[in-house]
């Protein structure tokens, strides 16, 4: 094609048209809110010490305060273990196989297995459970027949969420 005087308007038009219909978009707006989420725990910085988490665990299975002589024996025993955690789930397993404990029956949580659940967090947590935490322990009790309060209550006593205040 020869350049002559038809041709010069035409191109630099040509070019100016690719070069201003060819721009990446960079600005993106989705229309989502930001959302500020915490753990339900989160609001629980404080560690129990030794004894409140003896006093407490004693109080919310049995609905009394723990006698003096009570609390000195398991406290010299979780001081005298080294590994905490564990000597925890001995004193909890000691107390919910104690007769006198305060446990749901079993056809008790079979029949109202939400409103168990919200009871046991309040009592244990003192909140409510968010919806899939209800959700999640409604279908495990559901899915497993041999689900005791008993085996709730110890999975919930020795969650971190209990170890916090």
């Amino acid at each position: 094609m020869k350049l002559n005087y038809k041709n010069c308007g035409i191109l630099p038009l040509l070019l100016v048209l690719v070069l201003s219909s060819c721009k990446k978009e960079t600005d993106f707006i989705y229309g989502v809110t930001d959302i500020d989420i915490q753990k339900p725990d989160a609001n629980k910085p404080n560690v129990k010490s030794t004894f409140t988490f003896i006093s407490i665990a004693y109080s919310d299975l049995f609905g009394t305060t723990i006698s003096q002589a009570q609390l000195v024996d398991l406290q010299t025993a979780y001081a005298s273990f080294g590994d905490q955690r564990f000597i925890e789930q001995m004193i909890i397993k000691n107390f919910l196989n104690d007769g006198g404990v305060d446990i749901p029956l079993q056809s008790e949580m079979n029949a109202d297995v939400e409103q168990f659940i919200k009871d046991s967090y309040v009592k244990f947590f003192n909140r409510l459970p968010n919806e899939f935490e209800l959700w999640h322990i409604e279908n495990e009790i559901a899915a497993d027949p041999t689900l005791t309060p008993e085996l709730i209550y110890f999975a919930m006593m020795t969650s971190n969420e209990y170890r916090y205040y």
